[in-house]
């Protein structure tokens, strides 16, 4: 196991701000708004050979937990194996991962702060090892002392393997041992982080997800719509401007 950082400095990723520019800029194109002539319009028109076709918004990937992904690997090893061996919480004595150095130098202790759980691969481990799911209810509040969770949080070791260092960064790939409290000593075997086009979530899992955060604060039926617009908008003319009464609507 790594050494414990006393106070490590969490950056989140600014993937936010991207989202918020490619929207305003589809909402103002809608309403004929043009901009300055750009290199990759006038003198590269191979970006724009597949336009209304390729659609790069499916190419991004969707996290299922809401922590960092290069822990995500390891989760889905995890479950697979749970599933798999219809295993419960009190049946695991050890876990050992395996993952590439940068899933590896994750935060190793015990996390004090939503930040630090959400940068955690044995935290966020422990955590779907003891519910079955990560929530925000699991790496926030009392989730961050939760005593299962720091109990399982003590019987799993890391470590870093080459052959998973050579896949990354195409693939965020890990590998678990689980052993059971009855002796057996189950592998998941190589596993790739779910939720891009190599391992994709199916649509009802995306709207699951979309609807669980959003229907708490929209309302259910607010939600349901938002998200059927959403999904539909790689659809035959569908605009972005269509969604605005849902999105400008009161709760």
């Amino acid at each position: 196991m790594m050494r414990e950082i006393a106070n490590p400095t969490m950056l989140h990723d600014g993937s936010g701000w991207g989202t918020l520019a490619g929207l305003s800029a589809a909402v103002l194109a809608e309403k004929g708004f043009t901009g300055a002539p750009a290199v990759t319009v006038e003198d590269a028109p191979e970006f724009w050979a597949d336009l209304g076709r390729n659609w790069l918004v499916e190419d991004q990937y969707i996290k299922p937990y809401p922590i960092c992904r290069w822990a995500h690997g390891a989760i889905d090893a995890a479950r697979d194996v749970m599933l798999a061996h219809k295993l419960g919480p009190g049946d695991i004595a050890h876990v050992q991962v395996n993952s590439f150095a940068e899933a590896v130098a994750l935060f190793p202790g015990l996390p004090r702060t939503t930040s630090q759980a959400q940068y955690s691969l044995p935290f966020a481990l422990a955590a779907y090892l003891v519910h079955g799911t990560i929530g925000l209810e699991q790496i926030s509040g009392r989730g961050l002392a939760d005593a299962d969770v720091i109990a399982m949080h003590r019987r799993i070791d890391v470590a870093r393997a080459a052959r998973h260092d050579a896949t990354f960064p195409a693939c965020r790939m890990a590998d678990i041992r689980i052993i059971t409290t009855d002796g057996r000593s189950l592998a998941s075997g190589d596993t790739h982080a779910r939720g891009d086009r190599r391992r994709p979530l199916s649509e009802a899992e995306i709207a699951a997800k979309f609807t669980g955060l959003a229907a708490p604060v929209l309302g259910r039926a607010r939600s349901e719509a938002l998200c059927r617009g959403l999904i539909g908008l790689t659809a035959p003319g569908s605009q972005l401007g269509d969604l605005a009464p849902l999105l400008l609507s009161p709760a």
